[in-house]
């Protein structure tokens, strides 16, 4: 590893640090919270829209956003390491097989529309305190049975 590399992981070990960088994908729907300086003020801008493609590359990874603002589309690359984001936030998960999304630039409505990634098919185990235990159906094993010998299925018989 050369020396540019130790010194973009140091940025990066510092940047998630200072805030969360959740785990997204290209298809989900986030929110970018900005920070923007008009003159000596600054405040917090909200970007919210779907992710079209992601970038990783170390330090310089990107993300590209889509939104529909008064009826016409906006896109914006945001660098995932930048000190100007104040907090990223995924709002839902969707369904896609691919990584770049460019195709929705050309499909508006309901054509344009990601189905939601579901997640009710994984199993969570739920923690159950002592004092609950009682509440709680208990599955008994199913028991096994026996195969009856052909002699003793004719004594039964008769």
């Amino acid at each position: 590893m050369n020396i540019i590399d130790e010194i973009e992981l140091e940025q990066m070990k510092e940047i998630s640090e200072k805030r969360e960088i959740p785990e997204f994908s290209s298809g989900d729907e986030l929110k970018v919270h900005l920070k923007v300086v008009e003159g000596t003020r600054e405040r917090i801008q909200v970007f919210e829209g779907l992710c079209i493609a992601r970038s990783n590359r170390a330090l310089n990874s990107t993300f590209t956003m889509r939104k529909i603002s008064n009826g016409e589309g906006v896109e914006r690359v945001f660098p995932l390491y930048s000190p100007l984001i104040d907090k990223l936030e995924v709002i839902r998960r969707g369904d896609v097989r691919r990584a770049k999304l460019y195709y929705i630039r050309e499909r508006s409505g309901k054509k344009a529309r990601i189905a939601e990634k579901r997640v009710d098919n994984k199993i969570e185990e739920v923690k159950v305190s002592p004092s609950e235990e009682s509440f709680v159906k208990k599955e008994e094993p199913i028991k096994k049975k026996e195969p009856v010998k052909e002699k003793e299925a004719v004594k039964k018989e008769e």
